[in-house]
């Protein structure tokens, strides 16, 4: 028998979704701050892709297993996803907090490593989260709900380190600025304090008698995750296979976003580099981190626009023409060399960023079963991380080889990725009752 999902308020969702922020938070420092840390440390331009990898291999590994693990967990006390988002939070907390103290690339590399984990292992069950809690509805209201905390996170993050470095002077003997110390320490606060404040204000659905006699029942072994994973990609609906299609050239595109935006407006507008004038480097990885607030504030703003057009016109049209107007955005960053400018292209990008965020869930979420909500938002997270890990492995010789090892090239080759996610999910087809218009 299946459980009757009361519909929640405003407020409710609000409260559910705000561990999303510090979460977020802790990704908006690794979108902006990261790599310049590594220039910082020494690194060079064609090594960014090797050094993120992090990012995509933890992913792979840990949210699917994490995901399985979940759906066969509850606690009377602790629920079924909280204990997995507050461990998370809890060591991502540890990690933002030492990652500046970092005295070489491969402490910092190692770091990254164990801080992507932990917000790996946060974030997917929070998806499930959402999912367990919410009736039809109210789906596109909290998915969407995740994309504002998502860009408010991200913003303030962002927005931080251009604050920081306007008033924190001075560096740490290995050549870390102290402003960087600052972004990460507000970084550690908020990803534990967001996270508790969901966990004590969000009871979650207990599972049904017939399902928790079928949890005790299962004997389980340290290799079943694995097998939930494989036996569920084996039965995946169409749509997300689709799904993963679109996610190929999406996430290829942002991963190459993220490395090389700093370098690519170092460029185009302070005309230098990492290597030439560590200075106006240091100027530009901060005004980066203010153009990267700026699309965050986008995405917040038009979060909950974004659930009014998917009611109307339906999710899948919403993505298409919001990946087309990041297209745009790419392909007009890298030739403005005012950096006030930059801002505008920001628009359409803060926009795409909301939608990336939520909108493809609604796609698909209707179509899982609702006892396996855990292991197919890992799986969906997989379709994330394995274009990240592509690009992580092939990108140095394609920016070497192709693209004249020239960043604003890169940013352009991303927008020309973006356009082809826009095609393939066209493809997709249109349901009109995934989502209620009431």
């Amino acid at each position: 028998m299946s459980l009757i999902k009361p519909s929640l308020s405003f407020q409710q969702i609000i409260n559910m979704n705000v561990g999303f922020f510090g979460i977020q938070y802790s990704f908006g420092l690794q979108q902006t701050a990261v790599g310049p840390l590594y220039s910082f440390l020494g690194a060079h331009e064609g090594e960014l892709p090797l050094l993120f990898l992090a990012g995509p291999v933890t992913g792979l590994l840990i949210q699917p297993i994490i995901g399985a693990l979940s759906d066969k967990t509850w606690h009377p006390k602790y629920g079924r996803r909280k204990p997995f988002f507050l461990i998370g939070a809890i060591a991502c907390s540890l990690c933002l907090f030492a990652f500046p103290f970092s005295r070489s690339l491969w402490m910092a590399a190692g770091l990254l490593w164990i801080l992507d984990a932990a917000n790996n292992t946060a974030m997917e069950p929070y998806r499930a989260f959402i999912a367990d809690k919410l009736p039809s509805e109210q789906l596109a209201t909290g998915f969407l709900t995740q994309s504002f905390f998502t860009g408010l996170g991200i913003t303030l993050a962002n927005v931080s380190l251009f604050v920081f470095q306007s008033f924190i002077k001075g560096q740490s003997e290995v050549g870390i600025p102290y402003w960087v110390y600052g972004s990460f320490f507000v970084g550690s606060f908020c990803s534990i304090t967001s996270v508790l404040w969901s966990v004590m204000k969000t009871p979650e659905i207990p599972p049904s008698d017939e399902e928790l006699i079928l949890m005790r029942a299962q004997k389980r072994n340290y290799l079943d995750p694995f097998f939930e994973i494989f036996e569920a990609i084996g039965n995946m609906p169409r749509v997300m296979w689709q799904l993963a299609l679109v996610y190929l050239f999406q996430w290829y595109a942002l991963f190459i976003y993220w490395q090389y935006v700093p370098l690519s407006i170092a460029r185009s507008v302070w005309n230098t580099s990492s290597e030439e004038n560590i200075q106006l480097y240091e100027e530009a990885a901060a005004w980066t981190g203010l153009v990267n607030g700026f699309y965050n504030v986008i995405t917040f703003l038009s979060a909950f626009f974004l659930v009014g057009l998917a009611k109307k016109f339906g999710p899948k049209w919403v993505h298409i023409v919001c990946l087309l107007a990041a297209t745009v955005s790419l392909l007009i960053l890298p030739t403005i060399h005012d950096k006030y400018l930059l801002f505008a292209p920001m628009i359409g990008f803060g926009v795409a960023w909301a939608s990336m965020m939520g909108i493809p869930y609604l796609l698909v979420v209707e179509s899982l079963p609702k006892e396996r909500y855990g292991v197919y938002m890992g799986i969906i997270n997989m379709m994330i991380v394995i274009p990240m890990i592509i690009q992580t492995l092939s990108f140095g010789a394609i920016f070497e080889n192709i693209l004249g090892s020239d960043p604003r090239n890169a940013i352009s080759f991303a927008g020309v990725l973006l356009a082809i996610a826009a095609i393939a999910t066209a493809f997709i087809p249109t349901q009109e009752s995934k989502i209620p218009k009431s």
